[in-house]
């Protein structure tokens, strides 16, 4: 068996193992439920304000309506999606702290098994929950109103697009629950990509933000992400932040493989 195939092998091991453990310790409902209690909170206690204030702003490239209450479920679901995606995230940098500390990897890394296969079990694992999750929150979505406008082909897209999301988060979520000596400190330190969507388009148009805080919204890698779901699921143009949101996801992929990559090669001693 060569080295790619052991990979593989190893890797579905790795994910059956904490499927498992997702079974034992079903982490779905808090992945979905705070998205699920934001997105009712924001809809239906200040989305007729917020909706209001919209006005022709839904978003660039989506056309201009009258703000209210309905548009503002339109508007802030694909913020929610991407919210769902970091919750999703938080819970990978606990469960592989989890594992560091109580001493499985030191038995991982004595076992003829493929190094990698470890982190790509806890990745898999998570993107499998975080997309059963998006799909609850959209379940949801659509009972209080939401009623997106495009075709299966969009569709498609928005959920690829999330899916490369959800695996560039993870990556980066694996390699903050390796840097961390607890898991407490794992539970708090992917609280920045909880915060992300809130500092960008996810739940009001950049453009009524003060400049600077516009500045840092619009030029964020969570803010061309929601965009674009966006426009896929409401009818605009993608083409324009299509591109760049892609490019988000796959430089912070590299990134976060890397740095985890590094940091489960270096001396086991934490």
């Amino acid at each position: 068996m060569n080295a790619f195939s052991l990979y593989l092998t190893d890797s579905a091991t790795m994910l059956r193992r904490n499927v498992r453990h997702m079974r034992r310790y079903p982490m779905i409902f808090f992945v979905a439920g705070i998205p699920i209690v934001l997105l009712l909170l924001f809809v239906f206690v200040f989305g007729g304000t917020l909706g209001a204030g919209l006005g022709g702003a839904l978003g660039a490239g989506l056309g201009s309506v009258a703000g209210g209450r309905a548009e503002y479920v339109a508007y802030v679901i694909p913020g929610i999606l991407v919210l769902t995606i970091a919750g999703g995230a938080q819970g990978t940098a606990i469960a592989v702290a989890m594992d560091l500390t109580e001493g499985i990897v030191a038995r991982f890394r004595t076992m003829s098994i493929s190094r990698a296969s470890f982190l790509s079990g806890h990745v898999l694992a998570n993107v499998l929950q975080t997309m059963a999750a998006i799909v609850i929150v959209v379940v949801v979505a659509l009972v209080i109103g939401f009623r997106p406008s495009t075709g299966p082909l969009e569709w498609l897209a928005a959920t690829g697009l999330l899916t490369l999301g959800a695996i560039a988060l993870t990556w980066i979520a694996v390699a903050l629950g390796m840097v961390t000596k607890s898991v407490e400190a794992a539970s708090n330190l992917p609280m920045p990509l909880l915060l992300l969507p809130f500092f960008g388009s996810g739940f009001v148009p950049t453009a009524s933000m003060p400049d600077p805080l516009r500045w840092f919204a619009d030029n964020q890698p969570f803010t061309p992400i929601i965009e674009t779901v966006r426009r896929l699921l409401l009818g605009g143009d993608a083409t324009a932040t299509g591109p760049l949101a892609v490019a988000w996801c796959v430089a912070i992929t590299i990134v976060g493989y890397l740095w985890a990559r590094r940091l489960y090669d270096r001396d086991p001693a934490r």
